[in-house]
């Protein structure tokens, strides 16, 4: 299955995630396991080590992060420069590397002065985000032509407002998870508008925020309860998400959208079917459900969201996100290559897509799991001061596949 002469293949990573030696809510946070993000992978000052990585698995693409809580520590501040500098010259090595970046403005992670305002409950947050990436803008503008303005805004508010899993960890509270909707979803239109003014030298630029899309369904059809609480999730972390950033004229504002897929959900007597629930993968397996550490594997669905959300908004679309967390590599290399297939397929049916980004480069502060998850191509040793790498099996079979623009044959 050849793919298209042009089509970005990448890998994906977070700041707070792997940078370490930040200062964001995530920074005093305690994951299930009892690690934080102190160090996390140390890519603060190992990012060189990373882009040779980069060049090894013979990827040309990187969707990285740029942490606001850096760049603008002070309330709508000038950008501290020696931030700035350090991701200027990440991104100069990518060039040399011949790596496209598309760079993230916001991953779950706000500068304190931001959180003290209520974070993004307040609409204050709106200009504030603008302001910064306004500023961002005029610096990186020769050296970034592909922007993501909001990773998964769905993740970052339930999980924040909802389930009580990220800061601030509140629960229940559907009226901030919607504000933070609402409030994102304009930052997202005024910022798309702010970056595609100011341009790039180096092409079109293109912009658009990445929507997590997984499927909410029951176990069984009959059982109304649990059809009813996969709807009504399904409304508002789906339908009420895409309907914000991407309804009547905003849809104008955003160049592509951003789709990341790892699979569905199903709920049975009001619990949902997953490892991170409570449900050990064996006895999931037995009731006929797949699952790496995290959701059921549905590759599938991946086919059929593609195609009804490019019938639903029209814009290409980029696979920003897609992986799994798994110590067993030859699941997760067939994993990767249902996927893939089914990646291929929507594309053959008329889907345009135009890159994919597999989650993640390295094994690394999995937030409220810290390092249990592995969804790394790369593993990298905690223990270790130095967070040594070290390549994965899956890592050599992605290499292949960017290689050779093509899976199988």
């Amino acid at each position: 299955m050849k793919f298209p002469a042009a089509f970005l293949w990448g890998t994906a990573t977070s700041s707070t995630q792997i940078e370490g030696h930040i200062n964001n809510e995530w920074t005093d946070f305690v994951a299930r396991d009892g690690t934080t993000c102190a160090i996390a992978c140390n890519s603060y000052h190992q990012y060189a080590e990373d882009i040779q990585w980069m060049r090894q698995l013979g990827v040309n693409a990187y969707r990285m992060g740029i942490e606001w809580s850096r760049l603008q520590p002070e309330a709508q501040g000038p950008l501290n420069q020696s931030e700035l500098a350090r991701y200027v010259d990440q991104l100069d090595r990518l060039e040399a590397a011949g790596i496209v970046p598309m760079v993230v403005l916001h991953h779950f992670s706000n500068p304190s002065w931001i959180n003290a305002l209520g974070g993004w409950t307040n609409a204050r947050t709106i200009p504030a985000f603008v302001d910064y990436a306004t500023r961002l803008a005029a610096a990186l503008r020769g050296r970034v032509r592909l922007w993501n303005t909001f990773n998964e805004p769905d993740t970052y508010a339930s999980c924040g407002y909802l389930i009580g899993q990220f800061p601030p960890l509140k629960k229940g509270r559907l009226d901030c998870f919607r504000a933070v909707i609402r409030h994102m979803a304009e930052a997202h239109e005024r910022v798309c508008r702010v970056l595609r003014q100011a341009g790039s030298p180096l092409g079109k630029v293109e912009v658009g925020f990445s929507k997590n899309w997984t499927y909410f369904q029951p176990y069984r059809k009959a059982s109304p309860w649990d059809a009813l609480i996969a709807a009504f999730i399904h409304a508002q972390l789906n339908s009420l998400v895409m309907k914000q950033f991407l309804g009547g004229a905003r849809k104008t504002a955003s160049t592509f959208l951003g789709v990341n897929y790892y699979g569905r959900i199903r709920f049975n007597h009001l619990r949902p079917l997953v490892p991170t629930c409570g449900f050990s993968r064996a006895e999931l397996a037995r009731m006929g459900i797949e699952c790496d550490d995290m959701v059921e594997r549905y590759p599938a669905g991946l086919e059929s969201a593609l195609r009804e959300l490019y019938q639903q908004c029209g814009l290409p679309i980029y696979i920003t996100e897609h992986g799994s967390s798994s110590d067993d590599e030859p699941f997760r290399e067939r994993d990767l290559m249902d996927n893939l297939g089914a990646l291929h397929r929507a594309m053959e049916q008329g889907v345009d897509v135009r890159g994919f980004y597999y989650w993640s480069l390295l094994d690394n502060f999995e937030w409220q799991f810290g390092h249990s998850k592995k969804f790394g191509l790369l593993s990298v040793d905690f223990h270790d001061q130095r967070r040594a790498r070290r390549l994965k099996p899956l890592g050599q079979i992605y290499r292949k596949v960017c290689l050779e623009n093509a899976v199988g044959g």
